[in-house]
């Protein structure tokens, strides 16, 4: 445990005493002590760490939460890393830590280095973090990173409290969009050799299929054109997969967010696990046919409308494919714990996924999903689009070579998942007091001159007094 932590837990100890003493004085009427909270007030100059129990006891001993603290305060017995306590409206405790324990932290943190803050609250237990997991069919764009930075950041924050993590990529390199991409690509093929051909409906239009096509014309030369159409596809689609996924990965590392394992979705159908999970879900009578279709019966696990598993033509849905990744994480792999980010479309899966966990026998809390809002990208008051269909696009790795990749995850990371977000591509770059991520890489710099210049000065700062930094 870490010295915050290890306060924290001081500071709930020491209510929690100061409360049992109030309720055997009399001051405070007994009853059950709800949960002990501590968190970071929201006004600094309030104190470093605050409680909002009184609120909670106001419930149950009737008295106003002012008159509560007070009681409190008056019993309470402060643990030596807090100089002092104040109480604040409508009902909080909050506490100050004393400076000289704060400087005593600095000599704490430079000798832990980089385990600094580590904890064991995980004790080994196996979680698994599926983040990203962009369809195969085009350059990764800023919304694909904002979610490359949280899963990573995430998955690093878990590795360091004592969780075996996995980092996984899910390839959906199979179903409609993947055909989708890759007859747009044999048409675009066809059209480098001058051949005439039409864009499939809804299909790629933006330039970078153009330049794939190019690609693969000068490396295989005319090639395809001389077999059946369905085979020259498929060729040209897998072409296009493998240099797709190369660019992704690529773009990722530029991030430095990186992955243990790349799962592909076609891997569920050549073995057998869409096969045992369709199965396992038949014998459960979580299964129904109508309309020449198959549905998983979600309404018998309190969802509002039962959903499509089989197509009337005979094809799975992504549903279906999802199911089969699922109980292959908990069943085959045995995770105890998975956390799937997910963007901000897939908000209606989550009901439905949920329900699945209760058919596979496994408790739905062990499956954790994080949606990923928006990112409008904006360079100064325009805006731009990032549409991989259309062909508007500004890619990811375009923002990554003009802002920088550290601006981009403090970016990324400056706002809560659940939160829309605005990136100004001009205020990203701006060197002003406007820009939170240029005084962190100013202060970086200035510290980094002072160590380099005491070195050249040979001077030992190991000893130095740290006290006048407060």
């Amino acid at each position: 445990m870490n010295g915050v932590n290890m306060v924290k837990q001081k500071i709930a100890d020491c209510l929690q005493q100061a409360v049992a003493k109030t309720q055997q004085e009399g001051s405070l009427a007994p009853g059950a002590l709800p949960e002990i909270i501590i968190e970071h007030p929201q006004n600094p100059s309030h104190g470093d760490f605050a409680s909002s129990l009184p609120l909670k006891l106001a419930r149950t001993t009737r008295m106003p939460p002012l008159a509560v603290a007070e009681k409190i305060v008056e019993k309470i017995s402060l643990p030596p890393e807090i100089d002092h306590t104040t109480i604040a409206p409508p009902g909080f405790i909050n506490f100050t830590l004393r400076n000289e324990w704060l400087t005593e932290q600095v000599e704490t943190i430079l000798a832990a280095g980089d385990l600094y803050g580590n904890l064991t609250l995980g004790k080994g237990k196996n979680i698994q973090v599926e983040f990203v997991s962009v369809n195969p069919t085009g350059p990764l764009h800023v919304g694909h990173g904002r979610g490359a930075v949280l899963g990573s950041t995430l998955a690093d924050v878990l590795s360091s409290t004592g969780y075996r993590v996995e980092r996984e990529y899910y390839l959906n390199d199979t179903g409609n969009q993947i055909e989708l991409f890759g007859h747009s690509l044999y048409v675009r093929y066809l059209q480098n050799f001058g051949k005439e051909a039409d864009m499939p409906p809804d299909g790629y239009h933006g330039n970078y299929v153009i330049d794939l096509a190019k690609e693969i014309a000068e490396e295989h030369g005319d090639k395809f054109l001389n077999v059946p159409q369905k085979e020259a596809i498929e060729a040209i689609t897998e072409l296009g997969f493998n240099k797709i996924i190369n660019s992704v990965k690529e773009d990722l590392l530029l991030l430095n967010v990186k992955f243990d394992k790349w799962f592909s979705e076609k891997s569920l159908y050549k073995g057998e696990q869409y096969n045992k999970v369709m199965a396992l879900l038949e014998s459960g009578n979580y299964v129904t046919k109508k309309e020449n279709a198959v549905w998983f019966a979600s309404s018998l696990l309190g969802e509002d409308k039962d959903n499509v598993l089989v197509r009337s033509d005979g094809s799975p849905t992504y549903f279906a494919s999802d199911i089969a990744y699922h109980y292959n994480k908990f069943i085959e792999r045995k995770f105890d714990t998975v956390i799937d980010i997910w963007g901000a479309d897939h908000q209606g899966h989550v009901p439905r996924m949920k329900a699945v966990m209760k058919a596979l026998g496994q408790d739905p809390e062990q499956l954790k999903v994080i949606i990923c809002q928006l990112v409008t990208l904006h360079r100064g008051k325009e805006t731009l689009k990032i549409s991989k269909r259309s062909g508007d696009i500004i890619t990811l790795r375009e923002v990554i070579d003009e802002v920088g990749a550290d601006a981009c995850r403090f970016s990324f990371l400056s706002y809560s998942a659940e939160s829309q977000m605005d990136f100004d591509l001009e205020l990203a770059k701006k060197q002003s007091a406007d820009n939170p991520v240029y005084y962190v890489q100013y202060a970086h710099a200035r510290i980094a001159s002072i160590l380099r210049l005491a070195q050249q000065r040979q001077i030992d700062y190991s000893q130095g007094d740290v006290s006048l930094l407060s």
